[in-house]
């Protein structure tokens, strides 16, 4: 068992060292990818209910629309600064997605489009958040201090 540990964590070790540290104001492209998709998200959120959408038959209430608007707004801004806390909070977002998608398609999806589209949602959500985490092994490196 040790064995084993100390194997993995060789193979973690040099992982760890064949990445490289992101450049001043450098942003990986799934990261910025994700901060227009949550931009969009709050924007789209935001002209819905200033267009009177309706849930339900009924209009949401203000506190019902700007909360997810707000949460989705300040990941949009984390994301485009590279911060490590909003790509962690996308990647739940897109957990949610991908739990979501599973139990559509084990529970719930009854026709062909049902089935393609959940399938579809599990696609995406699940190839965004495994390039997240690369992404998220960069962002959260600390800046190396040139040898003496």
């Amino acid at each position: 068992m040790a064995r084993g540990y100390a194997k993995a964590e060789e193979r973690n070790r040099e992982a760890r060292e064949a990445l490289e540290p992101l450049a001043e104001g450098e942003r990986p492209t799934v990261v910025t990818v994700g901060a227009v998709v949550s931009g969009l998200i709050a924007l789209s959120i935001v002209l819905a209910y200033g267009f009177g959408a309706e849930v339900d038959g009924e209009k949401p209430r203000f506190a019902q629309a700007a909360a997810p608007a707000l949460i989705m707004g300040v990941m949009s801004w984390g994301m485009w600064r590279a911060r490590y806390w909003a790509v962690l909070g996308f990647q739940l977002i897109l957990v949610f997605l991908i739990f979501s998608a599973v139990f559509g398609l084990a529970v719930q999806a009854s026709t062909v489009a049902q089935f393609a589209a959940t399938t579809g949602l599990l696609a995406v959500s699940g190839t965004f958040f495994v390039f997240m985490v690369k992404a998220m092994a960069r962002i959260q490196m600390p800046h190396r201090l040139p040898p003496d």
